[in-house]
Parts: C-alpha cells; sequence; structure tokens
C-alpha cells in the first residue's frame, strides 16, 4: 500500500491550454518542494483519451490528482469533469478545478458534479507559489489519495 509519505513521485495529470499557466503551475509545484511528476494535456477529450488510455496515451500512468481548468478548447472542463465523475474506474481520482472563473454558477455546477475542490486561479507568480504549496501540503501530503491504498491502479 502507498502512502502519502511517497517513495514515489505523486502522479498529476494537468488539464490546460495556457502554456503560461502550465509553466506557472510547474514553478509552484517545484517551489512548494512536492514530488511529484506532471503530465499535461490541452484539452478535456486529450484528457479522457490520456486516462482511459486510448490512442497515443495507451501507456499513461494513472494519475493520483487531476488538476483542471474549465475553460478548454474541444471539450471544455464542465464536461471532462462530468465524464470522469462518470466512469466507474475513474471518478475516485480527486479532481481540483483551477480556473480564472468566480462565477457562483461555475463553483456550484462543479461541485454538483463532484469536483473535489474549486480554486480560482490568483494572478502572479507569488500567488500561484502559495495555491501550490497548499495544494502540495493538503493534496499531496495530509490527504490520503485513493491511489495510496487502491494499489495505484498504474
Amino acid at each position: 500500500m502507498r502512502t502519502n509519505a511517497r517513495d514515489q513521485a505523486v502522479e498529476i495529470l494537468l488539464v490546460e491550454d495556457n502554456p503560461g499557466d502550465v509553466d506557472l503551475i510547474r514553478e509552484g509545484l517545484e517551489g512548494a518542494g512536492a514530488r511529484y511528476h506532471l503530465s499535461v494535456v490541452e484539452n478535456g477529450a486529450e484528457a479522457l483519451d490520456f486516462l482511459r488510455r486510448r490512442g497515443r496515451y495507451a501507456q499513461a500512468v494513472r494519475p493520483d490528482l487531476i488538476l483542471l481548468d474549465l475553460n478548454l478548447p474541444v471539450m471544455d472542463g464542465r464536461e471532462t469533469l462530468q465524464e470522469i465523475k462518470a466512469y466507474d474506474e475513474l471518478r475516485r481520482i480527486p479532481v481540483i478545478v483551477l480556473t480564472t472563473s468566480e462565477k457562483v454558477e461555475d463553483v456550484l455546477h462543479c461541485y454538483d458534479l463532484h469536483a473535489n475542490c474549486y480554486l480560482t486561479k490568483p494572478l502572479g507568480l507569488e500567488a500561484y507559489l502559495r495555491v501550490m504549496q497548499g495544494i502540495q501540503e493538503f493534496w499531496l501530503t495530509l490527504v490520503t489519495l485513493p491511489s495510496a491504498v487502491q494499489g495505484g491502479g498504474r
């Protein structure tokens, strides 16, 4: 059984189409001292291919955690979240919505779709570092992730 005091890096799937945000998230995780491996896809359709190990993602490692933007091309984050939580093999993977939207209807809709957390993207590197440190401290250190008790499903 894996524990959160991990001997392996946490597998994170980032679903984000903005390269600047990808860089900030990566920098924030590194600044927080997280032990992680980050896979990045640019839209919801790619995320579902990755998670279901289809096509070019046939050898993908099942993530321990998903960071999901809402405003994506091809298939947006809301649709992606709904698909993830509807699929038996994926629904236990925690999904953190990380988006620019502060709309009440987006927050409520994501929780209705069983998002595990909703965070608004901060402005600036310092704020990103604080958010990523919070994610690292809570999700990668304190929380027992489903993969830790399921044998990882990798």
